[in-house]
């Protein structure tokens, strides 16, 4: 049966290809240019080659020696602290020995840094989280530079590694390259649980003991956190670009289905090398198609709003130009079929068992809601991708993934969604330009009209909400929290005393030029405000008791005073308070100075 897409999507990614003509034309001369139709080591003078296999054994250095055989780059965001990367360790020689066997080699091209936003949430570190994506950029430009490579392996999961990795890849789009992911952690205490304590916390009803207990419960192993926050939207919009193996992105850690994926993963990016003669650099695998895919996919699954974010950086990385309209259109036309949490109780294990990815993918094609002819690293076409991996006798293969739902709790279909949209919005007014994320509110509390009360920083609405100052209705302004003020860093702090809040029956909302969590879920978030204050924006002028009308149906964002009154006000100022100082943050200034609008990614690699 011949498979319609949604005339509303076919618009849209037209719209984004007519956008992207000049950029996108410009970034495949620049990748064609780059490419080599031999090995690109062949371009290394015999100094500049003996360099670059000196540490290698006798038999790699024949290999990259004769000039006819493919070299691997393998770059890692492996460290032992944090979950998600501590996999990672054992990957580089699986990757080599894997890639030797296909007669290639494959060199460790460097590490880059992966910083947790769940160890540093409401800690000074967290002014450096987002500016971490451009440092891993450029970190992985360096280990690339090299010109040794005729391709390339990511490893890395969560919240910036993988949108700093797919600059990285977009910006040597000659390569042909395969993301490995390394999998979720086992699931722990349920999500409910673990934020019902979080409240009780908030109110003082159980102590850091208990609290401790409840976090130590829930992320307890190695593997990405489980909740469906930034990590796992990273590596749902990998695989719908079509850069992991079908079906790889959620197979735990340290199980012999996930070493074969590693090993499978390792030997396809020598398929697609110039040597292969089956050449699919990344940057012409990737192209505007591929990208309204990933963000169709992160909408009916209700993922995280950090995306928003990432994936314009990185496409504009390979020349193509999203912006919040693309986002909140699509969201008008895609159904959300999933609940994970926060947007429901599963995690992304209980996801995984009631068919995953090749279920979604499966829904997804069959409503005409994503462009199946797309190349990936496994060949053109997303059919591909509804099967999933298994173990047979020990051999990795693929079979048919599930036709229909095990949890209709947890997956659901096109035809019967759980909401009829994507549930996420656009709001403007004279505020600006945000969005809000709606897949997790209640209808009840889509729209909420009340005074402001301003803070300019996330601790000081816990003091207030701590001193009993925030019972009653009220829109919480926390503002210069933006990319050029504070490096734009997660309010997750605000979370449990507003949900709170919202518990004890008040009308209560967030308006912020800074950004939530990928977990953020109940409480109506106007985030990503452009423009920030920092850059002149009006919520520099807001004051306590102003009214402010944000309404998540009709895209709504209004500051209900007079004209005349607020062209009288003068800007509020910036009060560094150390801010820029301490925990490393000095060393940022300049890119921090530099970083770009929400809307265009917040990103100081690229022009404004």
């Amino acid at each position: 049966m011949k498979i319609v897409m949604k005339k509303e999507i076919v618009d849209i990614t037209e719209r984004i290809i007519a956008r992207s003509v000049t950029t996108r034309t410009e970034y495949l001369a620049k990748i064609n240019a780059a490419k080599s139709t031999t090995v690109h080591r062949a371009s290394l003078s015999c100094g500049n080659l003996a360099h670059g296999f000196a540490a290698c054994g006798k038999e790699d250095k024949q290999a990259i020696k004769g000039l006819n055989h493919s070299d691997i780059a393998i770059t890692s965001a492996y460290n032992d602290m944090l979950s998600a990367h501590q996999p990672y360790q054992t990957y580089p020689d699986i990757i080599k020995e894997a890639i030797k066997e296909t007669g290639g080699v494959a060199q460790f091209a460097g590490g880059v840094p992966a910083m947790c936003d769940g160890v540093t949430q409401g800690q000074p570190g967290m002014d450096l989280s987002l500016m971490s994506r451009d440092v891993i950029a450029m970190s992985t430009a360096i280990g690339l530079s090299h010109n040794m490579f005729d391709g390339s392996v990511m490893l890395g999961i969560c919240d910036k590694i993988v949108p700093g990795l797919l600059i990285a890849s977009m910006t040597f789009g000659h390569l042909p390259t395969v993301f490995i992911p390394a999998g979720p952690m086992p699931s722990g205490i349920p999500n409910k649980e673990k934020a019902f304590v979080r409240q009780q916390y908030a109110q003082g009803k159980v102590d850091e003991v208990a609290l401790l207990e409840a976090e130590s419960a829930s992320y307890h192993a190695a593997g990405t956190c489980t909740f469906f926050g930034t990590a796992n939207s990273n590596q749902l919009v990998v695989e719908v670009l079509g850069l992991h193996l079908p079906g790889a992105s959620f197979i735990a850690p340290n199980t012999l289905l996930r070493e074969e994926l590693t090993k499978a993963a390792a030997r396809q990016v020598t398929r697609l090398t110039q040597q292969s003669g089956n050449f699919m650099p990344v940057g012409e695998m990737i192209d505007e198609r591929s990208i309204v895919n990933c963000i169709v996919a992160l909408l009916a699954t209700g993922g995280s709003t950090n995306l928003i974010m990432h994936i314009i950086a990185f496409s504009r990385a390979a020349g193509i130009i999203i912006d919040f309209n693309d986002f909140n259109d699509l969201s008008d036309v895609v159904p959300l079929i999933t609940k994970i949490y926060p947007n429901g109780h599963a995690d992304i294990n209980h996801f995984q068992e009631a068919g995953g990815m090749a279920l979604l993918f499966r829904e997804l094609i069959a409503g005409g809601l994503l462009h199946e002819d797309v190349e990936t690293i496994c060949g053109r076409g997303l059919m591909r991708y509804t099967q999933k991996p298994v173990l047979d006798n020990g051999q990795l293969k693929w079979v048919d993934g599930a036709f229909e739902s095990g949890d209709k709790e947890v997956i659901a279909t096109v035809a019967q969604p759980f909401k009829v949209d994507g549930g996420l919005k656009t709001l403007k007014g004279n505020l600006g330009t945000s969005v809000i994320k709606t897949s997790s509110l209640h209808i009840d509390n889509c729209a909420v009209q009340a005074p402001a009360v301003v803070f300019e920083d996330q601790h000081d609405l816990q003091a207030a909400f701590d001193a009993g100052d925030l019972d009653k209705d009220f829109i919480a302004v926390v503002r210069f929290q933006g990319p050029k003020a504070r490096g734009m860093p997660e309010l997750h702090k605000l979370t449990p005393p507003l949900g709170v809040l919202q518990d004890k029956g008040f009308k209560v909302a967030l308006v912020t030029d800074g950004r939530m969590s990928g977990a953020s879920g109940k409480v109506p978030a106007a985030i990503h405000l452009c423009p920030e204050a920092l850059d002149g924006g009006l919520i520099a002028k807001i004051k306590t008791g102003d009214m402010i009308n944000l309404d998540g149906i009709t895209g709504e964002l209004t500051l209900l005073v007079d004209e005349q009154e607020l062209a009288a006000r003068d800007l509020a100022t910036f009060q560094v308070n150390g801010h820029h100082q301490g925990m490393g943050r000095e060393l940022f200034g300049f890119m921090r100075r530099n970083l770009s609008s929400a809307e265009t990614g917040a990103c100081s690699l690229f022009d404004e």
